[in-house]
């Protein structure tokens, strides 16, 4: 099979996942708060990694000698998945996704300094870019904009911190040792911050397929995005990737009565020219 079909079929699964992850933590939110959520996500994620790892004998790939980079690593994506999980239940949709499209803007931002690369005129440019493009996308006038949009950017900012701090780890650890740390530490997590107040939802039945949906969604999105880009170059995986913004707001069309709104196109158009080239560029450059 050809490898770019191979790459499209694989970020279909991972267009997928998200927009199912999507609408179950919409459908969430009016019984569990956000906290709950991440603690049910991490609570079967956690149950598919131990099984895929005791399947596999893979134990001895989980090393313990990085856990403070672990540690902060999950507390960037838990708290960017928070604020992610509330940004969909109050914000249309496609906008969320569209904003999420920023998360590799801001890793050219922040990697000067955190890997201590350095910030060329092309990353500076796209940047720039991108950020055009997210203003088209919030509109920031007292008519139109939402505080909660500001969830949904700050949710991109922490998981391009979680991006780097994975890139820093894959030099290191393999991917059943850090599926194995985000899940367990994302558990404990949820544990303390949806039972600070002493009062956790337990499921139902009518809410546990969601439950379930979200958990196994999460990973199997990931799980999806990273094998398309093991097999085909990010400037193939890229383009795909964001048909998930049409796919969610036509799902959101139909389930939510959501409007096709120009501007969050408009807007998600420029962050994507500004991903692109950014990619073309260091595409060109390592070729």
């Amino acid at each position: 099979m050809n490898v770019v079909l191979k790459a499209a079929l694989w970020m279909t699964g991972a267009i997928g996942s998200f927009s199912f992850m999507a609408v179950a933590g919409r459908e969430l939110s009016s019984d569990y708060d956000t906290f709950e959520i991440m603690l049910y996500r991490s609570l079967v994620g956690t149950i598919i990694v131990l099984a895929l790892t005791a399947w596999g004998n893979r134990w001895h790939e989980i090393r313990f000698d990085h856990y403070k980079q672990h540690f902060l690593r999950n507390l960037f994506h838990f708290t960017g998945q928070n604020l992610w999980f509330y940004a969909v239940a109050v914000v249309p949709l496609a906008q969320v996704f569209a904003l999420e499209f920023t998360s590799p803007l801001w890793v050219v931002i922040l990697a000067p300094l955190i890997l201590g690369e350095k910030l060329t005129r092309i990353r500076s440019i796209s940047a720039v870019l991108g950020f055009i493009g997210i203003l088209i996308v919030t509109r920031p006038n007292p008519d139109t904009f939402q505080f909660a949009l500001f969830y949904a950017a700050a949710a991109a900012v922490f998981f391009a911190l979680t991006i780097l701090l994975t890139k820093r780890l894959t030099r290191s650890n393999s991917i059943t040792s850090i599926l194995f740390f985000l899940t367990t530490i994302q558990l404990l997590f949820g544990l303390i911050t949806a039972g600070f107040d002493g009062d956790i939802a337990l499921p139902t039945a009518q809410t546990l397929p969601y439950l379930f949906l979200v958990g196994c969604a999460g990973l199997l999105a990931h799980f999806c995005l990273t094998t398309a880009l093991s097999i085909a170059p990010a400037t193939v995986v890229v383009p795909i990737d964001f048909a998930r913004l049409p796919v969610i707001a036509i799902v959101a069309m139909i389930l939510y009565s959501e409007p096709l709104e120009l501007w969050v196109f408009v807007g998600a158009g420029l962050i994507f020219a500004a991903n692109y080239l950014n990619i073309w560029n260091e595409t060109r450059k390592t070729s």
